[in-house]
């Protein structure tokens, strides 16, 4: 049941009202009107910057000492950034249109029938503090034929806000309704249920954040959802692994921003270049860096070879999104495979190795959304797929798998032609 809140601000259900009132004008634009749209928002985008800058600013301050550092960097945004997310959208004009594109043809019975791709409707995210994903998602819908709900974290609000606020006024420019991209006014929880709960306005709810919003969702929602985000994700140096390939991997997958989802958790090391391996990792993760080294959180076998903090029962089930890295000692391919089967969330693993018979049975027999051979899991991104900016990451199996772009915005529905045909 959703709850209707009675105060000054709109509520949920009025959101979602809102939203499905208009879908319909976006569902049947025509890719022209579409991308005028886009363009209006990024240019919107980036007439807004001091007032975004100053809201950013604020949530900034309220959320020092509440939340870490690399959590305060996905907050920030800066002049740079904010015009990064306008390029975002511009990007996405020149993407293909992924709706009204005929799938599959099939001629029957005098019928001609075509399986063809269509928007979802409204698309309802949950996310937390990361203020680019609101101009992220708002594109990708707009472009998909979707209208958004958007329900950003309580510490990027005022941000989160800033921005869509520059983007409504942008579908105005191109001749729309604003309530194409809507923002949920109510920051507490009850909101969140209220979007898992809209049956009949919400076409697909897509959660992006921690474990804990993903489990809420999953349990929660009566509209269909999808997983998305969590990332324990694994590089494992095989015994024919090239060391110092490996330890480059390692170094970016896991330092480079070690906040988002693509960024490696754990490494699994072989038996047989661990004595030599690990060493050098210390070197270069920990001891020499000045700036956030990385804490090594070592199995009993891994804490013979160099000193480390102890694994507890829950590190190889964590996502630190920190400078922190669990390190495990297995004695074969196999038995890496079957460690990543047990602790993995199916987001990213990568093996690095010379072997290619190796390779190719970890890429066939680890069950992720992205498998590597010889790369860094932070590839996992819709940008670098080539899809454009992302809806997410999604670790499931049904309708959309992976980086989440224009094409996962879709559904289908059959056309069917025909003269006069009866059964």
């Amino acid at each position: 049941m959703i709850t209707e809140q009675v105060n000054h601000m709109k509520t949920t259900l009025e959101i979602m009202q809102a939203a499905c009132a208009v879908k319909n004008s976006v569902m049947s634009a025509s890719t022209d009107e579409k991308n005028a749209i886009l363009r209006a928002m990024a240019q919107r985008l980036t007439e807004h910057i001091p007032e975004i800058l100053r809201e950013n600013a604020a949530d900034i301050e309220a959320a020092q000492g509440r939340i870490s550092p690399v959590m305060i960097d996905r907050l920030t945004l800066t002049e740079a950034r904010i015009r990064a997310m306008a390029q975002g959208i511009l990007d996405v004009v020149n993407l293909p249109d992924p709706a009204w594109r005929v799938l599959e043809t099939t001629e029957r019975r005098g019928l001609t029938i075509e399986k063809t791709a269509v928007p979802l409707g409204v698309v309802a995210i949950i996310y937390e503090s990361r203020p680019n994903v609101t101009s992220d998602a708002a594109a990708l819908c707009i472009k998909s034929g979707n209208a958004v709900v958007l329900r950003g974290g309580r510490d990027a609000y005022r941000s989160s806000k800033a921005i869509v606020d520059a983007l409504r006024l942008g579908c105005a420019d191109a001749g729309f309704s604003p309530d194409l991209v809507c923002q949920v006014e109510d920051t507490t929880r009850q909101s969140s249920l209220d979007l898992m709960h809209g049956v009949g306005y919400i076409d697909l709810l897509i959660p992006r954040g921690g474990k804990g919003l993903i489990k809420a969702c999953v349990e929660e929602a009566k509209v269909p959802c999808i997983e998305t985000g969590t990332g324990i994700c694994h590089i494992y140096a095989d015994k024919a692994a090239d060391l110092s390939m490996a330890l480059k991997i390692l170094i970016n997958a896991k330092t480079s921003r070690p906040s988002v989802c693509n960024a490696a958790e754990v490494c699994l090391v072989h038996r047989d270049i661990a004595e030599t391996f690990l060493p050098m990792m210390k070197k270069a993760l920990a001891d020499d860096r000045e700036e956030n080294p990385v804490e090594l959180i070592l199995d009993s076998r891994a804490a013979e070879i160099i000193p480390g903090t102890p694994a507890g029962e829950e590190d190889f089930d964590t996502e630190f999104l920190d400078y922190r890295l669990a390190v495990g000692i297995v004695d074969s391919l196999d038995d890496a495979i079957a460690h990543i089967a047990a602790h993995s969330t199916h987001h990213s693993e990568a093996i690095i190795t010379s072997d290619d018979g190796a390779a190719a049975k970890f890429l066939r027999s680890v069950d992720s959304a992205a498998v590597y051979h010889n790369a860094s899991t932070r590839f996992t991104d819709g940008g670098e797929f080539g899809l454009g900016c992302e809806m997410g990451i999604s670790t499931q199996k049904l309708h959309a798998r992976g980086p989440m772009g224009l094409g996962e915005l879709c559904t289908y529905k059959y056309v069917v032609r025909g003269s006069g045909n009866v059964r």
